[in-house]
């Protein structure tokens, strides 16, 4: 008997309208993005009344949180959601085997695969793996006590029995080869989509939306809270539900490359705004593009001492560009490299930190303390501008003069003055030296008669 659940099919019958099969599509590696489009397609599904989510697998995988979220949500919906892994030549690795397992109806289209479904991000060998459990030798314990080079250890064996009992669980609830999904996690192993059929790991293979909807039609599925349905499916049109703005703009940040450029610009905005209060523009930049970056850092697994090296490298090569040292211009650069590798606390797919954009990080960074430093020594070679020691040479016009002192008007200022020349009022002179707040004054054309006379 079937039983509606959510009101869709019993609704589309009584109003006579024919249902829709959304689809909302998982590409590329699985992140936050990921799990909030899929979370804003399984609630579009739910408001439209559609008859059936078919979620379109893509993907190497990537994070396990992201992967806990996206299950958490197809578990709870009460939309049936059909897992297909398509088009040929597109796998569902990794985490994406486990949301497969973990939707009511698990399909392939041919020439696609998935598997590898180990928990790469903990490292170490796995269980099984050459160096693992099974190359253990005789006489060595199990309980980690003794354990052969290479051996798993600790948190490497609770990531990977976590693993498995998570897919075996979506294993058992779905009704589907459990015993493989262990193997997959185990030993990172994979299918083809003929033998996934066959070892009983997905329901049926499909060339395309309409050929699943009509394989699936007539097919009773368990949702939320035991309720049964039986699915309709033949015929329904289907529809594309687009990633919000929001979700787009959200694989751009969480990139990790692209967090960590925000990050940098956003420092060194600020540090720009500080050395030249007023400015205004780099420190409006800096500061919603460091908060960008911290919000994307945020969602993200890292690695809070990879963080604070590299803070501390800014740190360093900052303090280098206003007091060379040498010293804390190397260890600037080296705290800030290793930092930015070990900041990505993952191996996902896909959420890695590119070499290139370390390098360019680096390279940029250092760029601009030798830029600042240069700056810096040719304003010390360059001769003076402002102070006392400037005025010899100045031009000045008396203001009033009697018995060799008097007062001279020089860059605009009244200065007190003296000479062996004669003034008048109006003349000018130049100075020759500075005593103390006065001026020591001569005729311009003194020296040059001098020397002529000579």
């Amino acid at each position: 008997m079937a039983v509606a659940t959510g009101g869709a099919p019993a609704d589309q019958a009584a109003g006579g309208r024919p249902g829709i099969a959304l689809t909302v599509a998982i590409e590329g590696p699985i992140g936050p993005a990921t799990a909030r489009h899929v979370k804003d397609g399984l609630a579009e599904a739910g408001k439209r009344r559609a008859t059936v989510v078919i979620l379109r697998l893509n993907t190497p995988g990537g994070l396990a949180t992201s992967m806990r979220e996206i299950i958490a949500d197809v578990l709870g919906s009460p939309v049936p959601v059909v897992g297909f892994v398509a088009p040929a030549g597109a796998h569902a690795a990794s985490a994406g085997t486990y949301i497969l397992y973990a939707t009511h109806v698990a399909a392939m289209a041919p020439g696609t695969n998935l598997g590898a479904a180990t928990p790469v991000q903990i490292g170490g060998p796995l269980p099984g793996l050459p160096g693992g459990e099974g190359d253990k030798k005789p006489g060595q314990g199990k309980d980690g006590t003794s354990p052969a080079p290479g051996a798993p250890d600790a948190s490497t064996a609770k990531a990977t029995n976590d693993a498995v009992a998570l897919i075996r669980s979506l294993a058992e609830l779905r009704g589907r080869n459990a015993t493989w999904a262990e193997k997959a996690v185990r030993e990172a192993a994979s299918l083809s989509s003929p033998a996934a059929l066959q070892e009983g790991v997905i329901d049926l293979i499909a060339r395309g939306p309409d050929d699943l909807l009509a394989r699936i039609d007539g097919r009773s599925v368990e949702l939320a809270h035991g309720a049964s349905l039986q699915l309709a499916t033949r015929g329904l049109a289907v529809e594309t539900f687009e990633p919000s703005w929001f979700v787009r703009f959200l694989s751009v940040i969480t990139n990790p490359n692209v967090a960590l450029i925000l990050m940098m610009v956003g420092i060194y905005g600020l540090i720009f705004e500080f050395a030249n209060p007023g400015t205004v523009a780099p420190g409006v930049v800096g500061s919603i593009c460091l908060l960008l970056g911290l919000y994307a850092l945020n969602l993200l697994p890292i690695d809070y001492t990879g963080l604070a090296l590299m803070l501390m490298g800014i740190a360093f090569l900052v303090v280098e560009a206003f007091m060379p040292t040498a010293v804390l211009g190397i260890g600037g650069v080296v705290a800030f490299v290793l930092g930015a590798l070990m900041l990505i606390d993952a191996e996902a797919p896909g959420f890695r930190l590119s070499p290139f954009v370390i390098g360019g990080a680096a390279a940029a960074t250092v760029g601009l303390v030798v830029l600042v430093i240069g700056y810096l020594w040719r304003s010390r070679r360059q001769p003076l501008r402002i102070g006392v020691q400037t005025m010899p040479g100045t031009r000045v016009e008396v203001v009033d003069w009697q018995d060799g002192a008097g007062h001279v008007l020089a860059s605009g200022e009244r200065w007190q003055a003296r000479g062996t020349d004669v003034f008048a009022p109006g003349d000018k002179a130049e100075v020759a030296t500075v005593e103390g707040l006065t001026l020591v004054v001569r005729r311009r054309d003194r020296k040059a008669g001098e020397g002529g006379a000579r």
